[in-house]
């Protein structure tokens, strides 16, 4: 799948974005027909330690589904979106089961 990574305020290592690369590819493994992604990573200018936002958007045919998680580090975030990503196209792929 391709991953399209933005940094948004800051320079992204490379990585990282093969970090991000890696956990976005797992989610063929739960959904063979997603067309594309689009990551965007954003530092907040906060006093917080929680101050990185990871915000994927992912498209498959007809839908698309967004997924922001605020964290301490993007790999964290990135966890944490994957599998959040996972629950929803594992449910979407049930629905259209149900409806064959």
């Amino acid at each position: 799948m391709k991953v399209n990574t933005q940094s948004v305020n800051f320079n992204a290592d490379q990585k990282l974005i093969d970090f991000i690369q890696k956990r976005m590819d797992k989610l063929d493994m739960f959904y063979d027909k997603v067309i594309k992604s689009d990551v965007f990573l954003k530092v907040e200018n906060t006093s917080d330690k929680e101050n990185k936002v990871f915000e994927a958007r992912v498209s498959v045919p007809g839908d698309s589904f967004v997924v922001k998680k605020q964290c301490k580090s993007f790999e964290e975030g990135a966890d944490m979106a994957v599998s959040s990503l996972e629950r929803q196209l594992k449910k979407r792929k049930e629905k259209l089961r149900a409806h064959l």
